[in-house]
């Protein structure tokens, strides 16, 4: 879970995962919403794929991004148990 917390602190890594809720996208699409290198926006989806926050499925020459909501929503629900105590 420190992974996932780590991943989460960065606002750039937040804005990631909130263009994913909308729909699955390659490191392209998500860079045309960002100021950064193209090499950053890999940087940033590694540690989010590593924090099992992101799944990607290569589709032809095209690898897509997906949110893996599990993991948010055992995260949610940790939160709530704790809040709950």
């Amino acid at each position: 879970m420190n992974e996932t917390f780590k991943a989460l602190s960065d606002p750039s890594r937040r804005k990631i995962l909130e263009l994913l809720k909308e729909k699955d996208m390659t490191a392209g699409e998500i860079h045309e919403h960002f100021d950064m290198t193209k090499p950053s926006i890999s940087q940033h989806l590694k540690i989010l794929k590593g924090a099992g926050l992101v799944h990607d499925i290569k589709q032809g020459q095209f690898i897509y991004y997906s949110i893996n909501t599990t993991v948010l929503q055992d995260l949610i629900g940790w939160a709530y148990n704790i809040s709950k105590n």
